[in-house]
C-alpha cells in the first residue's frame, strides 16, 4: 500500500483525505510499476532504450502526415499551414512533456485509462480505455486503407481493394503478435527508414515533373468545414501521445523518455514542414490527399513500394498497442503476462486477431482517406495528444504540490494548462461535426464508393 501523507494535529495524526483518496486509487490499481523486474520470468518487458522508443514513435506516426498534410495547404494556405504544423509540433512536445511527467509520477499507470481511473474514479477508466482501443484499432485500419493504396497504385488496380485490404490485414496480424515490443524495435528502425526515404523520393519526383500552370495560395478563405477538415489533418499527424504510457512502461530507464520526444518531435515537425511546402509548390492546389498519387505514375509506384513496409508495420504496432491494452488489464501481475502459458498465449493471439479483423472492416467501410483522418483526429487524437495533458498537471500539481495554493503559485503554468484543455475539447466537438457532416455530404453527392465492395 503507498503511504498517505500524515501529520500532527492537537498530538493526534491526521491524514490528508485528498492525498488519500489519491494513494487509494493508485494502490486499486497496483501503486508498482506495470511490469515488475525479475530474472525467472520467461516474458521481460522492461527492455525498450529511449532511441527505440523514439524510432518506434516516428514509424507509427509519420506515414499518414506525410500523405495528407500537403492537402491542408491547398485548403487554408502555405503560410497559415505551415504556422500549423510547426504551432503544433511545438505542442505537441509541450504536451508530451506533460504526459510523460504524469507517467514517471504514477508507474502503475499503463494507458490512458489507468491514468482517467487515478483522475476521476472507475467511470473515467472505462472510457478512456475504451478511446484508447478504439483510437488504436482505427489508426490500424487507417494504415491498411493506406496499404491498400499502395497495392493497388503497385498492381495498377489489378485487384479488388477489399482483397488487398484482408492481405495487408494478414501481414499486419503476423507483425503485431510478438510479446513485447523490443522484439518489434528492429522492425521500427526499417519502417522509420522507409518512411523517410519514400519522403524524399516523392519530394524528388515531384521536383523533377511539376505541375504545368500551377496556382499557389499564400492565405486563402474557406467555409468552415473543409478549413476545420484540413486543420484535423495536422493534428492528426502528431497523434501518437497515447502510446506514451504503454511505451515508458516497456523502457529500461523510464526517466529517459523526454529524450524520446524530442526526437520525435523534431523529427517530425522539420520532416513535415518540408515535405508539405516541397509537395504544394510543384503540384499545387490540385495536391490530393494522399499526396502520392499526385505524382507521375512511375514515381507514386516507386514512393508508395517504399512506404508499403512502413504502412505494414504501423497497422501491426496500432494492433499490438490495442491487444496489449486488453491484454494487461486482463492478467494485470499475473502469471499469464510473464510466462508462455497456454491460456495467455491463446487470449494475446485472439485479441491481435480481433483487433486486425475490426480494423479491416473500417479500412473497407469508409473509403474516403481525409475523412478517415478527421474522424480519428477529432474524437481521439484531439484529447489523447493535448486536452488531457491539461489535466495530468492540474491533477499532480494539485494533489502533490500543495492544492489550491499550488495552482495558484503558478498562473502561467494553469492557464496554458487550461487553455489546453479547452483546445483539447474545442477540436473534438466542431472536428467531429465537420466530419460527419461531410461524409454525409460526400456520400449523398455520390463522391463516395460504396463500403465493402471492390
Amino acid at each position: 500500500m503507498a503511504s498517505h501523507p500524515a501529520y500532527e494535529v492537537h498530538g493526534q495524526p491526521y491524514v490528508d483525505e485528498k492525498a488519500s483518496v489519491t494513494a487509494e486509487k493508485q494502490d486499486s490499481g497496483g501503486s508498482r510499476d506495470v511490469f515488475a523486474e525479475d530474472n525467472v520470468h520467461q516474458i521481460q518487458y522492461k527492455t525498450l532504450s529511449w532511441q527505440a522508443v523514439s524510432l518506434l514513435m516516428i514509424a507509427e506516426i509519420v506515414s499518414n502526415g506525410i500523405l495528407s498534410l500537403p492537402s491542408a495547404l491547398a485548403v487554408v494556405g502555405i503560410v497559415p499551414a505551415v504556422i500549423l504544423i510547426v504551432f503544433l509540433g511545438i505542442f505537441g512536445l509541450f504536451t508530451a512533456k506533460l504526459l510523460i511527467d504524469f507517467k514517471l509520477n504514477h508507474p502503475n499507470v499503463h494507458t490512458m485509462g489507468d491514468a482517467g481511473y487515478i483522475m476521476f474514479g472507475p467511470v473515467a477508466r472505462e472510457v478512456l480505455a475504451f478511446g484508447t482501443v478504439a483510437f488504436a484499432v482505427f489508426g490500424s485500419g487507417s494504415e491498411l486503407l493506406s496499404s491498400q493504396q499502395a497495392l493497388s497504385t503497385l498492381s495498377n488496380q489489378g485487384m479488388c481493394s477489399m482483397y488487398l485490404v484482408i492481405i495487408a490485414g494478414a501481414v499486419a496480424f503476423l507483425i503485431s503478435l510478438p510479446r513485447t515490443l523490443d522484439r518489434l524495435a528492429w522492425m521500427g528502425l526499417l519502417s522509420a527508414i522507409v518512411i523517410t526515404l519514400a519522403g524524399f523520393i516523392a519530394m524528388i519526383g515531384a521536383g523533377a515533373n511539376p505541375v504545368p500552370g500551377r496556382s499557389l495560395t499564400v492565405t486563402a478563405s474557406s467555409n468552415f468545414f473543409d478549413a476545420f477538415l484540413a486543420v484535423t489533418d495536422p493534428v492528426f499527424a502528431y497523434a501518437g501521445h497515447f502510446m506514451f504510457f504503454i511505451l515508458i512502461s516497456e523502457m529500461r530507464r523510464p526517466e529517459d523518455a523526454m529524450k524520446a520526444a524530442w526526437c520525435l518531435q523534431g523529427f517530425a515537425t522539420i520532416f513535415y514542414a518540408v515535405f508539405s511546402i516541397v509537395m504544394y509548390v510543384y503540384i499545387g492546389n490540385t495536391v490530393q490527399s494522399p499526396a502520392l498519387f499526385s505524382l507521375p505514375p512511375a514515381w507514386a509506384k516507386a514512393t508508395f513500394g517504399i512506404a508499403l513496409a512502413n504502412f505494414l508495420f504501423s497497422s501491426g504496432l496500432y494492433t499490438h498497442t490495442a491487444a496489449k491494452l486488453v491484454f494487461v488489464r486482463i492478467f494485470r501481475h499475473s502469471e499469464h503476462v510473464y510466462s508462455h502459458t497456454l491460456l495467455g498465449w491463446t487470449v494475446w493471439t485472439l485479441l491481435c486477431f480481433s483487433g486486425v479483423a475490426i480494423a479491416v472492416i473500417l479500412a473497407v467501410a469508409v473509403p474516403i482517406f481525409s475523412y478517415l483522418i478527421g474522424i480519428a483526429a477529432a474524437l481521439f487524437a484531439a484529447w489523447y495528444t493535448y486536452g488531457l495533458a491539461g489535466l495530468f498537471w492540474l491533477h499532480d500539481v494539485y494533489h502533490l504540490k500543495g492544492g489550491v495554493d499550488g495552482l495558484k503559485r503558478r498562473p502561467i503554468g494553469t492557464t496554458i494548462a487550461v487553455l489546453t484543455i479547452i483546445s483539447g475539447a474545442f477540436i473534438c466537438v466542431a472536428g467531429t461535426y465537420v466530419s460527419i457532416k461531410l461524409i454525409v455530404e460526400a456520400y449523398a453527392n455520390g463522391q463516395a464508393g460504396r463500403p465493402f465492395v471492390c
